[in-house]
């Protein structure tokens, strides 16, 4: 079915569904999580390509959440950090194809355990006003670079917000303005590198169907929970998925 074994395609439309529900509670992760849960049984390939439709779809929805103006404005803010990533998810989404499966499983795994552990320490950072220009597109750059080759882009923008003390309603408005733009880049580099191709693409477009119903609930738990804690669990589960990219990529 869709080119997949039937056990296959039904546990990833479970992690695309589950991967739903985290971002419409918290915001982020959904990528790092189809992609970690993904590479357990699935090429790394045609994980990036499984994720990439979800992606759009989703961020559309958190991006204008609260109406197109804050969206907007949003742009306008961090428009420096969206342009470095228009600029490298094209460059760096051409070498996808080159890099080995080992490689991709590690370049995935050590941002996603040393996130998880930096924000589970309680550790923050603090980028003074002088060095905010810098420092936005310098991780606009890194995102942009790591983002056209797995489809993760959350890291180096969650490290920005945090460092400047956004609070939770922009952080996550701003992460689905952001990461809708790099989406649409990585799906139009995507067309064209042929990771999303006739085969790939149907299944893709299937797992929007589990993504969005995972954000709706994800959304009710956001607006009527304090998400702390579910975002605490959320990083550890991410630290786990990240140790286990890790191990795989030992091994390959």
């Amino acid at each position: 079915m869709f080119g997949m074994e039937p056990w296959a395609l039904a546990l990833a439309l479970a992690v695309t569904g589950f991967a739903g529900f985290v971002k419409g509670a918290v915001g982020f992760a959904m990528p790092m999580i189809m992609m970690s849960a993904f590479g357990s049984f699935l090429s790394a390939e045609t994980a990036l390509a499984l994720l990439i439709l979800p992606t759009v779809v989703t961020n559309i929805a958190q991006a204008f959440r609260q109406g197109w103006r804050a969206a907007w404005d949003s742009v306008l803010k961090y428009r420096l950090h969206i342009g470095m990533l228009m600029i490298f998810i094209p460059i760096s989404a051409q070498f996808v194809r080159f890099i080995p499966q080992g490689w991709m499983y590690g370049l995935l795994g050590v941002p996603i355990v040393g996130f998880a552990a930096l924000q589970l320490a309680g550790r923050s950072l603090a980028i003074s006003i002088r060095h905010r220009r810098r420092a936005e597109a310098g991780l606009g750059v890194i995102g942009g670079l790591y983002g056209g080759i797995s489809g993760i882009w959350g890291p180096p923008l969650l490290v920005y917000l945090l460092s400047t003390g956004a609070g939770k309603e922009e952080t996550v408005r701003v992460q689905g303005v952001v990461f809708l733009i790099s989406a649409v880049m990585l799906l139009g580099a995507h067309l064209a590198s042929g990771v999303l191709n006739a085969l790939t693409l149907p299944v893709s477009a299937l797992m929007m169907v589990p993504a969005m119903a995972g954000m709706w609930l994800g959304f009710r738990l956001q607006d009527r929970l304090n998400p702390a804690r579910f975002r605490r669990w959320t990083l550890v589960l991410l630290a786990l998925t990240g140790l286990n990219l890790l191990r795989r990529a030992l091994g390959a």
